[in-house]
């Protein structure tokens, strides 16, 4: 799948399915059963390393995961993070970004908005496809308590806004809104012509994300409302990630209940 397919989902009005992968055999489920995007997520410092958040992860480790996935995947468009620290400065986000290039991604994840504009405009001039992400920003957080709803009051949520419209205009290709109203997606997704990808943001956004052992039931602790256990009533992890598509695809997940 190319980068450039996102864009036609939204046109037609189809949503757009994501799934994290870290490794092969996870990969070749996700893209047999349907999955448009297979993201290789820094999330991997937490539920593959075993770490309170992402910010150690390394750049190596995420090429490393990069090149697994992408080699085990024939029809996704991979999507891999570029992990804390790595796009600091524009000359650096480059050398990084094209690092993931060559290891199979055909696009990069960028956490932020006008902070990174000078990045995000050396890689999109030098062709590097790139999401964005606002809304809460992991690589932000320390400990879990840090994990919260953004843009509930009117100044945080025109930030999004702003940032988001700012992206756009950048020539960013798709952006991840993580865990904000729903309402606010909406608007958001409604004054951009690029997609938007949800994760904790209601049905409205073009697309969904989850993390794979989020969605598979696998994950350890207490799990944020906007995660659904998609293996339940199902037999097999295959049939689970199918009917993770079948939802998202037919509006209904997120439902209400799993929003903000």
């Amino acid at each position: 799948m190319k980068h450039s397919e996102l864009s036609l989902f939204k046109e037609q009005g189809q949503k757009i399915t994501c799934l994290t992968a870290y490794d092969a055999s996870m990969a070749k489920i996700l893209d047999q059963s349907g999955v448009d995007a297979i993201l290789i997520g820094d999330s991997l410092g937490m539920v593959i390393q075993g770490k309170e958040n992402t910010r150690s992860v390394s750049i190596s480790d995420m090429i490393y995961h990069t090149s697994i996935v992408s080699g085990s995947s024939n029809n996704a468009l991979i999507i891999s993070d570029m992990p804390f620290s790595s796009y600091d400065n524009p000359d650096d986000a480059l050398e990084n970004a094209k690092a993931f290039i060559d290891a199979g991604a055909r696009m990069v994840k960028i956490e932020g908005g006008s902070e990174h504009e000078d990045v995000i405009k050396k890689l999109i001039s030098n062709n590097i496809n790139i999401c964005g992400h606002l809304g809460l920003q992991p690589q932000l957080v320390i400990k879990s308590d840090d994990y919260r709803v953004q843009g509930r009051d009117e100044s945080s949520a025109q930030r999004i806004i702003d940032n988001s419209i700012l992206l756009e205009s950048l020539g960013v290709s798709a952006l991840v809104l993580e865990c904000i109203p729903s309402d606010l997606a909406k608007t958001v997704s409604e004054k951009l012509t690029i997609p938007t990808i949800g994760i904790g943001a209601g049905v409205d956004c073009d697309g969904q994300v989850l993390v794979s052992y989020d969605m598979l039931g696998i994950t350890t602790g207490k799990q944020p409302r906007f995660v659904r256990s998609f293996l339940d009533n199902q037999n097999t992890i295959s049939e689970a990630v199918e009917s993770f598509v079948a939802e998202v695809k037919g509006k209904t997940f997120p439902s209400q209940s799993e929003s903000y």
